[in-house]
């Protein structure tokens, strides 16, 4: 009995739907967005239909009023199929959202909960040149102005930027102060001074937007100062620990859709007179990658779990996505040679799996940060 069978009826009906919409809607545009490097907007426009861009907003703002458990859930169903995909849509919950609705006053919700669950994309923009793993070296700054603020800077590596309509964008009001002079900002994508820049070219999730943002004097109201001025360092952390187990989710899903398609392809696969699936070679080789895609699945959902019963989960977060992008790294290289020399080509599904997961031990906290925070929390 693996964890996935362990959810509630309401849980495995809403994975089930997830999944099915992402092999029927999704399956036929993967090759075609990843070559042309961009999201299918009708399909975007169809996750919206589905439900799952506003997974924990409430209902009354039109959202589906569910739980963190859920976005992970559909998470890891679209990474099934499409780990671009599956990224618009974890940023989208875990970060942007699941900030907002910590941190935002009533104001701030109304104005954006529901534009969030019906229709506008968000991104989470922290990261600059100078300020990846150590991510309070910031240079973005902001300057008070009467009624509103004024930022300055760039920032780099934003995900869903081309998409977005909504900008979480972290800024200092004092460098000075350190990360004390953080404070985080809800920017619209029409404010004045505010534009998207170039689009990055990737290795893998090529679909799923990368792009710079030019803040140049571009003016904030102040009514969209997220939380408290100098406080945004801790809606910062606070989010990237949510955040982490979503990539748990995502790593753990393309792992799961890799190995399934090299499964069926090595018990169809015949050599030497019978199915390569049974020589003992190969069995040793994928018994053991399933076992620590069972190993992935556990830890991330036990962090999901924990994250709503309100338990400390930092640890466990840092634990979940740790493994779970190794997990998918090992996993993907390995479909890629269950497949032989098909595997090695474009035209064979392992071989785009195998790229998306590289990105999975550098993003939202590379592997090392996860080691660091790990060892902290053990001897605290």
């Amino acid at each position: 009995m693996t964890a996935l069978t362990e959810l509630r009826d309401d849980e495995r009906l809403f994975f089930d739907t997830v999944l099915a919409f992402a092999r029927e809607r999704i399956t036929a545009k993967v090759r075609e967005m990843d070559e042309a490097a961009k999201l299918d907007a009708a399909l975007v426009r169809q996750l919206f239909e589905l439900g799952v861009m506003g997974i924990e907003i409430p209902e009354e703002y039109g959202g589906a009023g569910s739980s963190f458990f859920n976005a992970v859930l559909a998470v890891e169903a679209l990474a099934q199929v499409d780990a671009s995909v599956a990224v618009l849509v974890d940023v989208q919950n875990t970060l942007v959202e699941n900030g907002l609705l910590r941190w935002g006053n009533a104001d701030q919700k109304e104005r954006y909960c529901g534009k969030l669950a019906t229709s506008w994309v968000g991104s989470y923009a922290l990261s600059e040149a100078s300020s990846g793993s150590d991510a309070f070296a910031l240079k973005t700054r902001a300057e008070r102005r009467g009624d509103r603020f004024v930022l300055n800077g760039r920032k780099l590596w934003i995900t869903n930027a081309a998409e977005s309509s909504l900008f979480v964008v972290f800024a200092s009001v004092d460098l000075a102060k350190g990360y004390k002079g953080i404070t985080a900002f809800l920017v619209e994508r029409d404010f004045p001074g505010f534009s998207v820049g170039r689009k990055e070219d990737k290795l893998g999730i090529r679909a799923s937007s990368t792009c710079e943002l030019l803040l140049d004097d571009c003016e904030v109201p102040a009514e969209n100062v997220l939380g408290e001025i100098g406080r945004g360092y801790k809606i910062a952390i606070e989010s990237l620990n949510e955040g982490r187990i979503g990539i748990g989710a995502q790593m753990l899903g393309l792992a799961e859709g890799a190995f399934a398609q090299a499964l069926r392809y090595m018990t169809e696969r015949v050599q030497f007179g019978k199915a390569i699936s049974e020589f003992q070679g190969m069995q040793f080789q994928y018994a053991r990658v399933a076992m620590e895609i069972e190993a992935a699945r556990l830890l991330v959902y036990n962090a999901a779990r924990l994250k709503d019963a309100g338990k400390p989960f930092v640890k466990e977060a840092a634990m979940a996505k740790l493994f779970a992008s190794e997990a998918a790294e090992r996993t993907a290289s390995l479909c890629v040679e269950f497949f032989g020399g098909f595997g090695f080509t474009r035209d064979c599904p392992a071989e785009k799996f195998y790229r998306d997961a590289k990105i999975g031990k550098i993003y939202e906290g590379t592997s090392n940060m996860q080691l660091s925070t790990i060892a902290k929390l053990l001897v605290e």
